[in-house]
């Protein structure tokens, strides 16, 4: 190959184009030979495999972008990243996946390793995201897969949580990828999408609703927008109880995505209470270890509420 400039051009070509990550048979394309390719990927040479059959040709730990080349030329072509590994390359999510999930087309025989969950599926994605040489499914593809890998109900939560937050991708589209996606693992995934669509919008209203259903008390209205009798915005309490006039807020730093954000929930309390409204606070931790003092609050305070004459509060439900 030493005498050979296209090949060597079409080395520096591909290697440019993947991230500086090959596999064995496009290097040996490109003209390599198997002793040249053993001589580079020897220990402590300069290149260094990651995969069996890919390389990365420098030295150094592999960077994320880097190790998403390795696991599609693993996953050969036409597979595509999904899951957590597509919403962290599409900028959605910023810590870095603990695996890279590929989908392959099911006739394809691919094993996973540590670094990569291979999925045979008959539901390749007909349209992807291209990052050069990368590709990414949709983002409600990549949520609902993500989703599906989970198993921690609160990290689900978390998940649909940031989607509902930041708009990142319709909720309609993501109940369309549950009902036409795999069934199986969809469960957690199915569950966090009904919460979401009676308006709960964090992992500790999530718990918070959880712990009300258990109660028997009447299920509250999650995060509506309250208004005066004349129209004017009040507040959007994390639960409300219409009959009794009563709001909850689940205080938490924690799952606020601003820190403007805690001090508004200071704020609305003498808002609300101006209205006549009843203002209860919990924090997660409350909602966890002492459940039935929280039951307790919340039933004494509709008992309070319903001696008096309804409020003249309009409210209207959350957007899904």
């Amino acid at each position: 190959m030493a005498g050979d400039s296209r090949e060597w051009t079409a080395l520096a070509a591909t290697l440019r184009a993947q991230e500086h990550v090959i596999s064995r048979q496009q290097a040996l394309a490109c003209g390599l030979t198997r002793d040249a390719l053993l001589h580079r990927a020897r220990p402590g040479g300069p290149w260094q495999r990651l995969l069996p059959g890919i390389y990365l040709t420098q030295t150094g730990d592999p960077t994320v972008p880097q190790q998403e080349m390795a696991a599609l030329l693993h996953g050969g072509a036409g597979s595509v990243l999904t899951g957590l590994a597509a919403l962290h390359g599409l900028g959605l999510i910023t810590a870095p996946p603990p695996r890279f999930d590929v989908l392959v087309p099911a006739a394809r025989n691919r094993r996973s390793t540590a670094l990569i969950r291979i999925h045979r599926t008959s539901q390749l994605p007909n349209r992807v995201i291209r990052e050069g040489r990368r590709s990414y499914v949709l983002p409600p593809r990549a949520f609902a897969d993500a989703a599906r890998s989970l198993s921690d109900i609160r990290e689900v939560r978390a998940l649909i949580a940031s989607v509902v937050q930041r708009h990142d991708c319709p909720l309609r589209a993501l109940a369309s990828e549950l009902d036409q996606g795999q069934m199986r693992h969809s469960a957690t995934f199915r569950r966090v999408l009904a919460e979401v669509a009676s308006g709960v919008r964090s992992v500790p209203e999530g718990e918070f609703r959880d712990l009300l259903k258990r109660s028997k008390l009447p299920e509250p209205m999650f995060n509506p927008r309250l208004l005066s009798a004349d129209g004017a915005f009040i507040a959007s309490p994390d639960a409300w109880w219409p009959r009794a006039g009563v709001a909850a807020e689940i205080d938490s730093r924690e799952w606020h995505l601003s820190p403007a954000d805690w001090e508004r929930t200071m704020l609305r309390h003498a808002d609300m209470s101006s209205y006549g409204i009843l203002v209860l606070h919990f924090t997660p931790r409350q909602i966890r270890i002492d459940p039935a003092k929280v039951i307790a609050t919340i039933a004494g305070t509709l008992t309070e509420g319903a001696r008096r004459p309804q409020l003249s509060i309009i409210a209207r439900p959350t957007a899904a």
